[in-house]
This record gives C-alpha cells, structure tokens and sequence, in this order.
C-alpha cells in the first residue's frame, strides 16, 4: 500500500542528527515519494541535493511569502536555472501568501508581486505549484484567500486560453486551513487540496467536516515535517513515516478504508507532479 508525502521539509536542521534514519523509517512504513519544497533559494538546492542523494526524494524550487528578505532581481533567473537543472524537480513552491506574519500592507503587495512572478515562471517551466496560504490569526477566510483567489483565477484562466497543460494540473493548496467555499473554488481551477496532522487533532471538526465534503480525488497527504505531527504524535518533531496517520483520519472521515485513501492520493500526486 503505497502512501506519498507530498510536503516535507526535510533540509530542516531538526533533522540533521537523523536525516537518512527519517528518509528509511518513511520508506519502511509504505512511503514510496516524499516532495520536498524549499522556502528560499538556498533550500531550493538543499531540496535538489536531497533529491538526487535519494531515490524516493523530489524537490520543488520556489521562495516563501515569510522568507523574502534575500529576493532579488537575480532571483527569477536562479529559479529558472535551477527548474531546468534536474528531472526530480517537480513543482515551483513552497509559495503564496501569508497574512499571519506579515501584517503591512507594503510586503503583502510585495508578496503578491512575488507570487506573480513565480506563477508566470511556472507556466514558463510546465510545473505545477505549491502554495502556502495563512490567514491573519488563522482565521478561516479573510484578505490572504481573497487576494490568493483573485490571483489563482486570472493566472487559471490565462492558462486556459493558451492551451497550456497546466491548466489541467497547476498545483496545490498545501496544509489546507480555509473554507468549503475557497476549496471548492480552488477545486474548480483543478487544483488539488493538501491535507496535513491537524485534521487528527480533537478540536478540528470543521476541517474534518469540511474534508468529507470535498472529492478524493483532489485530495493530498502531507506532513509539513517538521512540523504539525498528527496524533498520536502531537508535539514531537513531525516526519513523513507519520503520513499514515493523516491516510488513516481521512479514512474514518470518509468512512471508506485506509487501502484507498493510500492509492487514490498517490495516484493524485502522481497526476500533479508526473512523477
């Protein structure tokens, strides 16, 4: 039964003392692909190094709303160069928006030129993306998914009228945390939903409730390792041989068995990143 964790961040330095122990625990518990998204340019080659070191590794190039301060004008060619550099790079991300950490409204303009920009290279290079968005004090809807929305759909529909491929796959809402509407809409633009070790917790029966209202088929499990570890891990270091928890809930969720959540999700990621 095969599992993917399509979001982990394993160039992280809590998992320097035991990096290859994490990657052979993944694989031993079914983990047959693990994507791992960079934050900035310097983890955009951590990620490639990683992937090319193991064979159940993939990596994404792309900058984080939160992580802007080295962004510069080289920064679009760095990306370009490294998205053409190697066959194990999947995707463009992790990027979007976050109104959590950034409150002026100068960076989130800023944020939202960078997201542009990013997306334009992604349809330059035919890679999906992935993107991260949070909002102010972690509400469940507000200006990040109204902006992010807004941005989606004009990039969605260029890509349409072009006949471009990605228009069919063009990326992912990672560790999803919005409403039924913004999925749906999202959804509806092809993208896939990421779903992550929240959805364990005991207080989250919105996410549960709206989890079961969306299409398994547009469902993806992550990690977001090193953090948001699922019970019955919950405040230890979080780690892709872990994903198996996240498969389980959603199972329970959908009352349907464990078996196909692992093979409907894999075979979504492998639709997303053609891996």
């Amino acid at each position: 039964m095969p599992l993917t964790d399509t979001h982990c961040h394993l160039y992280w330095n809590k998992f320097d003392t035991d990096r290859a122990e994490v990657i052979h625990r993944a694989v031993q518990s079914g983990v047959a692909r693990m994507l791992v998204p960079a934050v900035d340019l310097n983890t955009s080659h951590e990620a490639i190094r990683l992937a090319e070191e193991y064979e159940q590794v993939y990596a994404a190039v792309g900058f984080h709303p939160t992580d802007l301060d080295s962004w510069n004008a080289r920064s679009i060619e760095n990306l370009r160069n490294l998205a053409k550099s190697a066959d194990k790079i999947v995707a463009i991300g992790e990027i979007g928006l976050d109104h959590y950490w950034v409150k002026e409204e100068a960076k989130r303009a800023f944020q939202r030129e960078v997201l542009k920009a990013q997306l334009a290279l992604a349809e330059e290079v035919s890679l999906p993306v992935v993107i991260h968005m949070r909002e102010e004090g972690d509400a469940w809807f507000g200006s990040a998914s109204e902006r992010l929305l807004e941005i989606l759909s004009e990039w969605h529909v260029g890509l349409k009228s072009k006949n471009h491929p990605l228009a069919e796959r063009p990326g992912t809402l990672h560790s999803f945390n919005g409403t039924l509407e913004t999925a749906q809409k999202a959804i509806a633009m092809n993208f896939y939903i990421g779903v992550t070790g929240p959805v364990t917790y005991k207080t989250a029966d919105q996410k549960r409730q709206i989890i079961s209202q969306l299409p398994i088929t547009n469902l993806l499990i992550e990690t977001d390792s090193p953090f948001l570890a699922p019970v019955p891990h919950r405040g230890k270091r979080n780690e892709p041989a872990f994903v198996g928890e996240i498969a389980d809930k959603i199972a329970e969720v959908k009352s349907i068995n464990k078996e196909e959540v692992a093979a409907v999700t894999t075979q979504n990621a492998a639709r997303l990143f053609l891996w």
